[in-house]
């Protein structure tokens, strides 16, 4: 690529541009998903946001649920209030670095990558996650520029961490991480800090099970502690195809029935690696920079390490979003050293394949959601507690729960073909004998 120099005015117009078309791209992503960008997960999360105050799940935190549940005062249902979250959270990303001046064009470039447009779409914790990352980022350079007290070090970095783990209990990582680089620093002037943090960040957690998760669900460490659920074997490649889709700055999804396409994918991400890793050591990291680097490197191991003894979904950029982006932002901060505003070429191109792919495998989110609140409202079902029959969790008919769950987040999915017995609980031939639902195209 050629290295090209825009002038003060020219830049902030195509910032301007590049802002517009992001947010265009975030609200297209959903729309244009035939269940409006929801999973499994997001049913969780909605129902506790619909039910709360009562508490029927603790396998996420509350935070997401929550910040849901306050938007859903305002008039809106629960899974409008979720987009409202994503885009208020790329919002205040743009804006808060704007006013710091800290990493701004970098975090505007990556949030314009497809991986991340698709997170500030999805009805997920990641995408509330993402601007507390960078308030924790922001927060450890002030730290290691000694601009605050180590008593504000200590409350802020500490406070950032619990309200992180109110969000994904995976921010035990950035814990750890924080522990670790504090360690690796210890002579300098602001070592304590995070060694200090770290530590009581862990403590929080431990005293959020025993007097939250542990009153709620006694079975919550036996549900999901497993030993041995997959060979090394499997782990390492699915690491190996996480970490390339999660760096691939224009395709994030590989096709799960293989091809050769696969390899085009995997293969931009791994070449992005490479590079990302020349350019690191080829360019001196200021201090900032070598914390952003170690904490990413500590939280996506750990991620790895994690799945030998609990159940999680196998690595992806999403699960691997708030782990990676201080990533993408040194590396984007290295290669305007390198190419200058060229660099703003990336976020373009990856926005452009993403509206491709979404054209592409595009169903009609608005067209179904009118077809199953008809549905809904025909059969008596708008607030009734729903449950909803899926032969196994790989089952695509739980995607027709999915969209339901936009309309009445009141419902569960169930494994057992006695319920389907119930007046209240649902099968996607019940639904689909009577309606029409607009499907991907590519599936």
């Amino acid at each position: 690529m050629i290295s090209l120099k825009l002038n003060s005015k020219n830049e902030k117009i195509l910032q301007l541009l590049l802002i517009i078309i992001t947010y265009g791209m975030i609200i297209f992503r959903f729309l244009s998903n035939e269940k409006g960008r929801v999973s499994p997960d997001s049913i969780r999360y909605m129902r506790q946001s619909a039910i709360f105050p009562i508490i029927d799940n603790t396998t996420a935190p509350l935070g997401y649920p929550l910040f849901i549940k306050f938007f859903t005062f305002f008039g809106i249902d629960d899974f409008w209030s979720s987009k409202v979250v994503g885009l208020l959270a790329y919002t205040f990303i743009l804006i808060f670095t704007y006013k710091k001046q800290f990493f701004f064009k970098e975090l505007m470039i990556t949030s314009a990558l497809f991986s991340f447009v698709s997170i500030f779409s999805f009805t997920m914790a990641e995408a509330l996650a993402l601007p507390f990352v960078i308030l924790l980022l922001f927060t450890a350079h002030q730290i290691i520029e000694n601009k605050i007290s180590p008593r504000q070090s200590i409350f802020y970095l500490t406070l950032l961490l619990i309200l992180l783990i109110n969000m994904r209990y995976s921010a035990l990582f950035f814990c750890v991480g924080c522990i670790v680089f504090g360690l690796m620093s210890i002579g300098k002037h602001y070592w304590k800090s995070f060694v200090i943090s770290g530590v009581l960040g862990i403590g929080f957690y431990g005293l959020y099970k025993i007097t939250f998760i542990d009153y709620f669900n006694k079975d919550y460490i036996n549900s999901f502690l497993e030993i041995g659920l997959k060979p090394t074997s499997q782990l390492l490649l699915e690491l190996l195809q996480g970490l390339a889709t999660t760096f691939n700055p224009f395709i994030h999804i590989a096709d799960p029935n293989g091809g050769i396409i696969n390899y085009a994918i995997y293969g931009i991400g791994l070449l992005t690696i490479i590079l990302m890793v020349f350019l690191f050591i080829k360019i001196k990291l200021s201090e900032t920079e070598k914390f952003i680097l170690m904490v990413s490197l500590v939280t996506i191991i750990l991620s790895y390490f994690i799945q030998y003894v609990y159940s999680v979904n196998p690595i992806d950029y999403r699960l691997l979003a708030p782990f990676s982006i201080g990533v993408w932002m040194v590396f984007f901060k290295k290669l305007f050293l390198t190419l200058s505003d060229t660099t703003y070429g990336i976020a373009f191109m990856s926005l452009m394949t993403g509206f491709v792919f979404s054209w592409l495998s595009k169903g009609d989110y608005l067209e179904n959601r009118k077809s199953i609140t008809q549905f809904l409202k025909n059969e008596n079902m708008m607030d009734e507690e729903l449950k909803f029959f899926v032969k196994d969790q790989m089952d695509n008919d739980g995607q027709t729960a999915e969209l339901i769950s936009t309309v009445n987040p009141k419902i569960q999915i169930t494994f057992k073909p006695s319920d389907t017995l119930k007046n209240n609980t649902l099968t996607r031939y019940k639904v689909e004998k009577k309606i029409n639902i607009k499907k991907n195209n590519y599936q």
